[in-house]
């Protein structure tokens, strides 16, 4: 076999060693090994994005299956069709010669047909006296069946991604819907929180994705739309419980002067006022522990804390996470008490995520414990959880590897 220019209908084409090796590849068909056309031609449709075909070429190769006379590609059957370029044209729907030369090429490079040219460049058949086809000159469609199980493969592929895009732009519309609901419920409430921020959160998420977007950034959107979702259930969770808290005092301190009406001590300064001791400043939580966030997440919008974990820097769960938060306290010069209090507030897995979104943002903190202090204190009122925080600090690590 010569390797270099060879001549075709279609004018001078390199052959390129990818084409030799589909050709040799098409020589060697199982012995036996069938397929019906006509599901191959669909796996061909399907996965066409793939192979680098637009619809016009998936036209050509239509019109290309229907000049192959049998309903099943064979081994051991002659598989070189050899339409002119007129006949081509009318079964293409009328494709223009220029437009059909272009993808008739596409498919030779795709490797899902090949060139068998005559010595003048025309298609023709050498018929024996019975007018079978002793030797064509045309299209081979060999690859095809020589490609048969990875056609189907590839389309099953395709298949499987659409349904997990669908999937995706779907979850996204429903939380999307969930959120704005949510937003507006909890202005009309009357409801405490900056939601005027969490309001600009949900705009800029909105306008996230471009206008064609892949599943990668569909579910990158939904990931941090359902993390907002989730900080506004958790912030309107904790209002409720403190509500019911506040409730549940008031209907015990009733009970208690009603069913005491003659005590005396009701009113009275307790003996550590009467001695002018201050009250205790330690945050007192008021509601549930706030929801630990996925691992996964807090290592996307808090990687600098993997430089902290003890012996080797590789995170199996949140203990070493933990781990780390208790090395990064130190060093940003929190005191333990402050950080037992945030244990106590938080939990201990959100108290480790908040030290890590301080890590992230450590050069703009003056005091990284009089901060974790503060939102201590806010949590124990039910005014605050980490989504922002981890939202912004994605947002923000985000930004810093796009412009990388």
């Amino acid at each position: 076999m010569q390797i270099g220019n060879v001549t075709t209908p279609f004018g001078r084409r390199p052959m390129s060693l990818a084409l030799v090796k589909g050709q040799v590849r098409a020589a060697e068909i199982e012995s036996g090994k069938t397929a019906d056309k006509w599901k191959v031609f669909r796996d061909v449709c399907e996965a066409k994005s793939v192979l680098g075909l637009g619809d016009r070429a998936i036209t050509v190769l239509d019109a290309l299956l229907t000049f192959y006379p049998h309903s099943e590609l064979a081994e051991g059957q002659s598989l070189v069709v050899f339409p002119s370029n007129a006949q081509l044209s009318v079964r293409a729907h009328g494709i223009a010669g220029t437009t059909l030369r272009r993808h008739l090429a596409a498919l030779v490079d795709a490797g899902l047909i090949h060139r068998h040219d005559s010595p003048n460049g025309k298609r023709y058949a050498h018929r024996t006296k019975s007018g079978e086809i002793e030797k064509a000159f045309g299209f081979s469609l060999a690859p095809l069946l020589v490609r048969v199980e990875e056609l189907a493969h590839l389309a099953q592929q395709v298949a499987e991604e659409r349904r997990l895009f669908k999937r995706a732009k779907e979850a996204l519309s429903i939380c999307r819907r969930d959120v704005r609901k949510l937003i507006k419920a909890a202005i009309e409430e009357g409801a405490n929180g900056d939601w005027e921020e969490i309001e600009a959160m949900y705009v800029d998420l909105g306008t996230r994705p471009p206008r064609t977007p892949s599943r990668v950034e569909t579910e990158a959107v939904l990931e941090e739309m359902t993390m907002l979702r989730d900080e506004i259930v958790n912030i309107l969770e904790m209002q409720l419980n403190s509500q019911k808290t506040d409730g549940n005092d008031v209907q015990n301190g009733c009970h208690i002067q009603n069913s005491k009406p003659e005590s005396s001590n009701e009113l009275e300064p307790s003996s550590e006022n009467e001695q002018g001791a201050e009250p205790s400043q330690k945050p007192k939580r008021i509601t549930e522990p706030l929801k630990a966030y996925p691992l996964s997440m807090v290592l996307k919008a808090c990687p600098q804390i993997l430089d902290y974990v003890p012996g080797g820097g590789q995170i199996r769960g949140w203990r070493d996470v933990m781990a780390a938060a208790v090395v990064v306290r130190s060093m940003l010069g929190v005191s333990p008490s402050a950080y037992q209090e945030a244990c106590e507030v938080l939990g201990p897995e959100n108290a480790a995520v908040a030290i890590a979104c301080i890590l992230e943002r450590a050069e703009h903190i003056n005091s990284a414990g009089g901060y974790l202090r503060d939102l201590t204190r806010k949590a124990a009122r039910g005014e605050f959880s980490l989504g922002p925080m981890l939202m912004a600090a994605m947002r923000a690590n985000g930004t810093d590897r796009k412009s990388a």
